[in-house]
């Protein structure tokens, strides 16, 4: 089995759901206490051992491409006041030459097609796809969790978690197989089903390890839910032909595509902070 070298961050989407912030800025840059969203999942899959992070970017977007650059000015200005501390933590995250790449994804056809845009880039090999907008907080990297599970089983993985039976819509939705409580044998995927035509309530959240072929589904384009080509569907047609299973991760998923899924992971991860946690701990007591 091909080691897991590649993650692919689809981050061409529009962020309509957090207008009017997200007129201009990329909804992938809006700030979680100091970091970018996109920050918190390229440092995740680094901490996970991938070497190589494929962004799939749309127009409007090159400022995601500036944040990841050498910011030659301000590294200089940083040294020449003496401020080694903050110079030596921006030198640390910022990737090395060939470390980040990007593609465009010139057209809002849907996940599956972001994902199919990488397929140069990936080449015949199993790789990661992260969706930004899900931060997840975890004692271990949600990413290497997942990568564990990949070599014991040598096929496909996702990320998987119980959510409320209304909110089935919202997700990919695993019809279970096999399942020890941690790690839950995949027999089936449907895309955003009702509540009433769910298979279960285990909805596919934005972590994925998948392996190379997953590219020759998406290359037939076929249109799903939403009239867009859906990943989802896609990996659904593997099901049977190789391993496919769920991940119930350790650790928080902040959804920061939504408001208040965002504001949670800000008051969430600020909290914990051991620099701004009991200031910010004590301010939020006034507001009670």
């Amino acid at each position: 089995m091909a080691k897991v070298r590649k993650a692919v961050l689809p981050v061409a989407g529009l962020g309509t759901r957090m207008l009017p912030a997200t007129r201009v800025l990329p909804k992938e840059m809006l700030p979680v206490v100091d970091k970018p969203i996109v920050q918190y999942a390229i440092e995740e899959a680094r901490a996970a051992g991938i070497e190589e992070v494929i962004l799939v970017t749309g127009r409007g977007k090159t400022l995601i491409e500036d944040h990841f650059d050498r910011a030659v000015e301000l590294f200089e200005t940083l040294a020449r006041r003496g401020r080694t501390a903050e110079l030596e933590a921006l030198l640390g995250q910022t990737p090395q030459p060939g470390e980040l790449v990007y593609t465009r994804q010139q057209e809002p056809k849907g996940l599956g097609h972001a994902v199919w845009c990488a397929r140069h880039l990936v080449g015949r090999e199993p790789f990661a796809v992260m969706l930004v907008d899900d931060l997840i907080d975890a004692p271990a990297p949600c990413l290497a969790q997942m990568l564990e599970v990949h070599r014991r089983t040598e096929g496909n993985v996702v990320a998987v978690m119980e959510v409320p039976a209304d909110q089935t819509a919202r997700y990919g939705i695993v019809a279970p197989g096999a399942d020890d409580g941690r790690v839950v044998e995949v027999a089936g995927l449907v895309e955003k089903p009702r509540p009433e035509v769910a298979p279960s309530r285990l909805a596919v959240i934005g972590r994925y390890v998948l392996m190379p072929e997953i590219m020759d589904e998406l290359a037939r384009h076929e249109v799903g839910a939403g009239g867009e080509i859906q990943l989802t569907d896609a990996m659904a047609r593997l099901i049977g032909r190789q391993p496919f299973h769920g991940l119930r991760f350790e650790g928080r998923r902040f959804d920061c595509g939504d408001k208040l899924g965002y504001l949670e992971a800000i008051v969430a991860l600020a909290a914990g902070r051991p620099d701004v946690g009991p200031a910010f701990r004590a301010l939020l007591a006034r507001y009670r």
